[in-house]
This record gives C-alpha cells, sequence and structure tokens, in this order.
C-alpha cells in the first residue's frame, strides 16, 4: 500500500485505497488474540497546496480473543478513523516546525502499512472482557463466577498481619 507524491499531486481530486491488510505478524505476542482478520482500509489522499499529502479513511478488523477474566470466546471488531498527513522533504533539506503532525519524508514513494499498522496495534483492547461485569475465574478453585459461586474463602488477608488473624477467637 504505496503512494508517489508526484501521482497523487497530478491526481485531480482525492485518490482513494481500498486495500485488505494481512495483520497477523502484528498481534503476533498477544496470547489473548487467537485469530485476526484481514484489516480492511479504505483511504483516501488528497494533496494540498502547501504540498501535504493527507492520508485519511476508516479501518476495520475482527478479532477472535479470549476474555481476560473468565477466559471465554468473545469476537471483537475495531473500527477505527485514521488520518496522517506527509510532506516531501528533497534530500538535504531540514525540517523548520517539528511541533505538527506532520511526518516528513525524504522518498517520492511512501509506504502506509507501518501507519496502519500502529494505528491498529494503538486501537487494540488492552484487556477485552466478555461483559462489562464479568466476575471472573475464582483464584482458589477455578470455578466460573459468572455460572456459580463456589463458596470458597476468597479473603485477601495481608501477611505481614495474619498471625493476628486468630488473636480474638476463643
Amino acid at each position: 500500500m504505496h503512494f508517489q507524491f508526484r501521482k497523487i499531486a497530478a491526481a485531480e481530486g482525492p485518490v482513494a485505497i481500498h486495500k485488505a491488510l494481512d495483520v497477523t505478524n502484528v498481534v503476533r505476542d498477544r496470547n489473548d488474540i487467537t485469530h485476526i482478520s484481514p484489516l480492511t482500509a479504505d483511504l483516501q489522499l488528497m494533496f494540498n497546496s502547501e504540498g501535504i499529502v493527507d492520508v485519511t479513511g476508516n479501518l476495520s478488523v475482527e478479532l477472535d480473543m479470549t476474555c481476560s477474566r473468565c477466559l471465554k470466546p468473545l469476537k471483537k471488531q475495531i473500527r477505527t478513523y485514521f488520518h496522517e498527513s506527509f510532506k516531501h522533504l528533497p534530500k538535504g533539506e531540514e525540517v523548520q516546525d517539528e511541533e505538527n503532525d506532520i511526518i516528513n519524508v525524504a522518498d517520492d514513494n511512501v509506504d502506509l502499512v507501518p501507519y496502519v499498522e500502529q494505528a491498529l496495534l494503538l486501537n487494540l483492547p488492552f484487556a477485552a472482557v466478555c461483559k462489562d461485569d464479568c466476575k471472573g475465574l475464582c483464584s482458589t478453585c477455578g470455578a466460573d463466577l459468572n455460572e456459580q459461586e463456589c463458596g470458597c474463602d476468597r479473603e485477601v488477608i495481608d501477611p505481614r498481619l495474619a498471625a493476628l488473624k486468630d488473636f480474638f477467637k476463643e
């Protein structure tokens, strides 16, 4: 998924890119993601009068994950808005303003895949849950607390004060 500054500048109006990308390598280290569909990118590239190419559009992907609390499988769909601005700087020219959000590139050909993958990574859920009030698993016996109460004593006692637990018992 590339674009060239010269071709975008010569185009009359926005240029559309519709691609499906294999992003399995992006989530390879995530054990909670069991499967990921190809990422669908619907992008529009527009050249403006300042020599900047604005890339905007939508990204969507479907994930098969496991709940971080109860380990049940779940499906999650991620849809996110994508926006990046690129400016072509010939070799040897220096950047005047580094505080703006414009990505300066020296080459005429720009690969959008790393930027799309980064946007996907930033929008992945940190810890997916099957429902907001998921109770998870019992830390003692492993029972699913969404289905039943197990009766285990799950009271957490500070180990420094554990000796005082039996102090007032007769």
